[in-house]
């Protein structure tokens, strides 16, 4: 049986054997601490480039956690076997963790392990009949080493928890199971969970209930993207047979659907519903005083404490807005603001820049394109959408200038400048500045976590771009847990529902179970039209990671479904590992993308490959059917050719 304890593997069994239980842990202590400081040092001066280039994505965790933890890091690593002692010793050379650090703390934190394992060496010893294999010694000393690496990880665990909560008072008891601060995403399905295992949760709100998807972002944009298509449409109408119109319409109407929409889903994230559940819902601001403990602001100004054993951060994310001169003159609008700066209007934007070339920039851009307005998108880097494979980055430019959006790919924007009541966005660009007049000025540069004013700094929890957390979304306190876009990497309401219950189950069971975070399947949509849709690698992702790929495309131009309803545009394109049907990434870029994307995200996530959805039947006509037809594909560039040819003589043997 291999045991997986923190210690060399043999010398310390051969060193009780030899010298006894104190003479065998002097002797192999110390020198498996020298052995690991030699490795040490060799990986620091000789080895530095092979480590490197072997292990780098696992020294960017140890680097983490040197500069966050230090010696500590390092005795936890020791004593709990989270990383193969041999790696610790080349990725810790790599640092700047000086040597005697290293040796000192290896010395400590790996005599525990040696002790256990020098004394198994010594009852093993003591072995001369088959009935002393089972002695009461010997069980015991390999049960000592089954235990060890949970002992440790437990004694280490309750070490963290007394050292974080130091200079804190723990409360005698709690007011609430869980707390939840943020009513978007990931907080309402947070107090969901846990008001449905019947916890007394509460969840707080500063501001509307449904947060950025429901207010600002999925609902509101998606009912926009649908009447720009209409638009769309109707001015080539021709392709459906039809003669072309040009749309007549007020903008406030369009406008007014918007937020019809909004209110007909809002329901679902509504105060009556929560509170109906079970959950206690409170409108108004809330600050972590200290690990249980959160102090509400209401609308009103009272203040309230309430505590929890738990508590969950989904704060959510807000515009990112750059630090350009100017910019606060000029009435800017977000995508968060133009909902209701633009509800009254008669008509859209006439001149309408949009700075940023993300998957907001581009969808907004399209959309106010369609419907009439004359836009200028500008990007900073030399391709929209570059995230994506720039095959998708060209489709997608090329389709938007199709539509008369005016794209400035690799242009820089240095600032804005008023002249009377003409305002210009001044960029640079490969000729030198360049100078756009606009009505509005769209900023679309991302989003960033809301992080201020939630009394985070003031307990210490680490938070720059996002919120710290481990593997179970723990933060530094380990009973105060973050989701959603507050905790990324990644900024999608789906993404911020599937953290949520990771966080309401660890937060309400973790003493009896923990879950680590599965983000290894995560699937996106850009509503751009035709729409773009991804999981899991691309191209440009597998070629950053070393990862070994072959490419499989199918075109939509080809689907019959596709032709029939004049949209014959687009491709399926997949990647595997060479010679393998394994599902490593998937782009989509067509009509219904986003539906297309789901049945590959089922096959990657329980591991099924493109020969079982080959195997699927699918229904024609349809969409779908283009997936089993890019599998298809994979199966004709794999076909084994010396047994087709061996076929091919069996049947003419068979024709006589």
């Amino acid at each position: 049986m291999r045991c997986r304890c923190p210690a060399p593997r043999r010398s310390p069994w051969l060193a009780g054997a030899l010298f006894g239980l104190v003479g065998g842990t002097i002797l192999a202590s110390f020198a498996s601490s020298l052995g690991a400081t030699l490795a040490f040092l060799a990986s620091r001066y000789l080895l530095r480039e092979a480590v490197e280039a072997r292990f780098g994505q696992r020294l960017a965790a140890i680097q983490k956690g040197v500069q966050r933890d230090g010696a500590f890091f390092l005795f936890s690593l020791r004593l709990v076997p989270v990383f193969p002692f041999f790696l610790i010793n080349l990725l810790f050379g790599l640092t700047r963790m000086r040597a005697w650090t290293f040796y000192w703390v290896s010395q400590l934190g790996m005599l525990a392990g040696t002790l256990v394992y020098v004394n198994a060496g010594t009852r093993l010893a003591h072995v001369q009949t088959p009935g002393d294999v089972l002695s009461p010694q010997l069980i015991g000393a390999f049960a000592l080493l089954a235990l060890f690496p949970w002992l440790a990880r437990v004694l280490i665990a309750r070490f963290r928890r007394r050292r974080v909560y130091a200079r804190w008072r723990r409360p005698a008891r709690f007011d609430r199971n869980l707390i939840v601060i943020g009513a978007g995403a990931a907080g309402l399905v947070t107090a969901y969970i846990a008001s449905a295992v019947k916890a007394k949760v509460t969840l707080v709100e500063a501001h509307k209930m449904g947060g950025d998807c429901l207010n600002y972002g999925c609902v509101p944009s998606k009912a926009l993207i649908q009447s720009a298509r209409l638009a769309y449409q109707m001015r080539h109408a021709d392709r459906w047979g039809f003669a072309p119109v040009s749309p007549t319409f007020a903008f406030r109407r369009v406008m007014q659907r918007v937020h019809a929409v909004i209110a007909r889903v809002a329901p679902h994230d509504s105060v009556e519903r929560y509170t109906a559940l079970g959950v206690d819902v409170r409108q108004g601001h809330a600050q972590l005083v200290d690990p249980w403990t959160v102090e509400i602001t209401a609308p009103g100004g009272g203040k309230e404490r309430l505590t929890a054993r738990s508590i969950v951060l989904a704060t959510g994310a807000c515009p990112s807005v750059p630090p350009l001169p100017g910019l606060e003159a000029v009435d800017y609008l977000t995508s968060d603001t133009l909902w209701e700066r633009l509800e009254d209007r008669d008509q859209p934007p006439q001149r309408l820049v949009v700075l940023g070339g993300g998957p907001i920039g581009c969808e907004l851009a399209q959309s106010f394109a369609r419907l009439g307005s004359q836009v200028v998108q500008v990007e900073m880097a030399s391709r929209l959408m570059g995230r994506e494979d720039e095959d998708v980055s060209a489709f997608v430019q090329q389709k938007l200038e199709s539509e008369g959006v005016d794209v400035r790919a690799g242009h820089r924007a240095l600032r804005v400048e008023r002249e009377g009541e003409a305002r210009y966005l001044v960029a640079e660009g490969p000729d030198g500045e360049v100078r756009f007049g606009f009505d509005e000025l769209l900023v679309a540069v991302g989003r960033q976590a809301r992080l201020q004013g939630y009394g985070l700094e003031a307990l210490g929890i680490p938070a720059q771009r996002t919120v710290e957390t481990n593997e179970y979304l723990e933060t530094l306190y380990p009973n105060i847990y973050a989701a959603g876009d507050v905790a990324g990497p990644w900024q999608f309401t789906h993404t911020a529902s599937h953290q949520a219950w990771y966080a309401a189950v660890n937060a309400l069971f973790g003493r009896f179970r923990r879950f680590k975070m599965d983000g290894r399947v995560i699937p996106w949509v850009t509503f751009v039209d035709p729409e773009v849709a991804r999981v899991g690698l691309n191209e440009q992702d597998a070629r950053e990671r070393g990862v070994a790929f072959e490419v499989t495309r199918y075109g939509l131009d080809d689907l019959d479904r596709a032709i029939a309803e004049g949209y014959a545009e687009g491709w399926i394109k997949v990647l595997t590992p060479p010679g393998k049907d394994r599902i490593l990434g998937v782009t989509i870029v067509g009509v219904h993308a986003g539906e297309l994307l789901a049945e590959f995200t089922l096959a990657m996530k329980h591991g099924l490959g493109l020969n079982k959805i080959l195997a699927t039947i699918h229904p024609y006509p349809t969409w779908a059917e283009g997936n089993k037809y890019a599998a298809g594909e994979w199966k004709r560039a794999h076909a084994p050719q010396a047994l087709l040819r061996m076929l091919a003589r069996y049947h003419d043997w068979m024709r006589g």
